[in-house]
C-alpha cells in the first residue's frame, strides 16, 4: 500500500491568538521534546508495519512549531526514521517558524534528507502581527529567509495571512513584494479565518481586536493574489500559488483524497477501500502526556460511500484541477459529472466551472463553500451517493 506520512509536532514557543492547532509552550530544553522524537518515530515504523506501507510518496512535518526541535532535534528524528526512508519520500517538508530557523537547523534538514521548508512569516508588519500575539520577533524573518536562500538554496515556502489587525493595501503589496525578494518557489497566502474556542475569537466579542470588515478583508486578499500571479505565481489551491514544480505534493495527496498516516497528538491519518469505497480515519487525542507515555488510544472514524463523495468534493474542488475523476470513477463507479450534474451545469452556465472539466475556475474558487452546499443538496436528494 502507498500511503503519505504526517507528523504531528505539538509544542510552540508561544500560541498565536488565532491558532487552533493542539500545541504546547515549552522552552528549548524541555525534556519532552527529545521523548516526542522517539515517540513519534516508533509510532511511524510501527504504522508502516500494521498497514503495509511499502511506498511513502510525501512525509510532513508539521506543527506546532516543528523547528523548535532544534538541529540535533531534526537529525536524532530523521535518523530515528531511517528504516522508513527506505520507502523514499520523494517529497519531506518541514514548517519553521523564523525566530527558530536558524543556520544549524537549516543545515540539519539539508544535510538529513528534508526536501521542502516552509516558513511562517504572516506579515511584515510588526503592528499586525502584535495584534495577534504572533511568536517571534520581526527581526528574525529577513534573517531566516536569508538563510532560506543563501543557505537552503532548495524548495521552500512561505505563509502569509492577509485580514489582520491594521493591514490595508500598502502593507499587503509590501509583504508580498518583500517575500518575492528571496524568491521562493511557494507562497500560501491565507485569509484570517476567526475559529471558535480561540483567544482571538474572545478579544473580538469584547472588542479587544478589531478585524477589517468582510468586504476589507476579501479585498486585501484579492491584492495579494493578483499580486502572486504578476510575480508569475500560479494558484493551484484556493490558498497555494507556486511557480512550476514548486507545488506541494503532500497537500495535493490531501486535495486528491489518497492514503495518509497520522503521527502524534491531534494529528488525524486517512486509508481509503477503493474497492467498498469507504475510508477509515484515525485521529490520535491531543494529550502530549498519553502519548509519550504510549497509551494514546486513537478516535476511529468510518467514512461510508455517502460521507467520503462528499469528503472528496470538499477536498477536490480546492484544487484547481479539480477532484480526481479516475479515483471517483475508482471508488464509486461514478464519474464527477455522474454524481452532481445539475451543480456542474448551474455553475458553469455561471462561468465559474471550467468548460471542459469538472473544476472551478479562479474566480469560482472564491465563490468554494457556495458550491459545495449546492453539491451536497444534490446528492443529499438523491439519496447521497448521486
Amino acid at each position: 500500500m502507498e500511503a503519505s506520512v504526517y507528523i504531528h509536532v505539538p509544542f510552540c514557543g508561544g500560541a498565536c491568538d488565532y491558532c487552533d492547532f493542539y500545541s504546547i509552550p515549552v522552552r528549548h530544553d524541555d525534556e519532552r521534546l527529545i521523548r516526542y522524537i522517539e515517540a513519534a518515530a516508533e509510532d511511524v515504523i510501527n504504522q508502516i508495519d500494521r498497514y503495509a506501507v511499502d511506498s511513502i510518496p510525501s512525509m510532513y512535518i508539521g506543527g506546532g512549531t516543528p523547528s523548535l526541535l532544534g538541529a540535533s532535534g531534526i537529525s536524532k528524528l530523521m535518523k530515528a526514521l531511517s528504516p522508513a526512508m527506505k520507502k523514499s519520500p520523494a517529497e519531506i517538508s518541514i514548517e519553521a517558524n523564523p525566530e527558530s530557523a536558524d543556520k544549524d537547523f537549516v543545515l540539519a534538514c539539508k544535510d538529513n534528507g528534508i526536501t521542502r521548508i516552509s516558513l511562517g512569516v504572516q506579515s511584515f508588519c510588526e503592528k499586525s502581527r502584535n495584534a495577534v500575539h504572533r511568536t517571534g520577533s520581526i527581526e528574525a524573518v529577513p534573517n531566516a529567509l536569508s538563510l532560506l536562500q543563501n543557505v537552503w538554496g532548495g524548495n521552500f515556502s512561505v505563509d502569509l495571512m492577509t485580514g489582520l489587525p491594521f493591514q490595508n493595501a500598502s502593507i499587503v503589496q509590501d509583504d508580498i513584494e518583500k517575500t518575492l525578494s528571496y524568491r521562493p518557489a511557494h507562497v500560501s497566502l491565507y485569509s484570517l479565518i476567526v475559529e471558535d474556542g480561540t483567544v482571538l475569537a474572545k478579544k473580538i466579542r469584547t472588542k479587544e481586536a478589531i478585524l477589517p470588515s468582510d468586504d476589507e478583508a476579501d479585498s486585501l486578499w484579492l491584492c495579494g493574489r493578483n499580486l502572486l500571479e504578476e510575480a508569475g505565481y500560479s494558484q493551484y489551491e484556493v490558498s497555494n500559488f507556486a511557480q512550476p514544480g514548486g507545488e506541494c505534493r503532500h497537500n495535493i495527496r490531501y486535495w486528491r483524497m489518497e492514503n495518509w498516516l497520522g503521527i502524534g497528538p491531534g494529528a488525524s491519518g486517512t486509508l481509503f477501500d477503493d474497492e467498498n469505497g469507504c475510508a477509515v480515519r484515525r485521529t490520535v487525542p491531543a494529550d502530549i502526556d498519553s502519548f509519550l507515555q504510549g497509551n494514546a488510544e486513537p478516535e476511529t472514524e468510518y467514512l461510508n460511500r455517502s460521507d467520503l463523495i462528499k469528503e472528496m468534493i470538499l477536498m477536490g474542488f480546492r484544487f484547481i484541477e479539480g477532484p480526481d475523476d479516475t479515483l471517483i470513477q475508482k471508488r464509486f463507479g461514478k464519474t464527477i459529472d455522474t454524481l452532481i450534474p445539475e451543480t456542474l451545469d448551474r455553475w458553469r452556465q455561471k462561468g465559474f466551472l471550467r468548460k471542459h472539466k469538472a473544476a472551478l475556475t479562479k474566480e469560482g474558487l472564491l465563490f468554494l463553500n457556495s458550491f459545495v452546499r449546492d453539491a451536497f443538496v444534490e446528492l443529499d436528494k438523491n439519496g447521497g451517493s448521486g
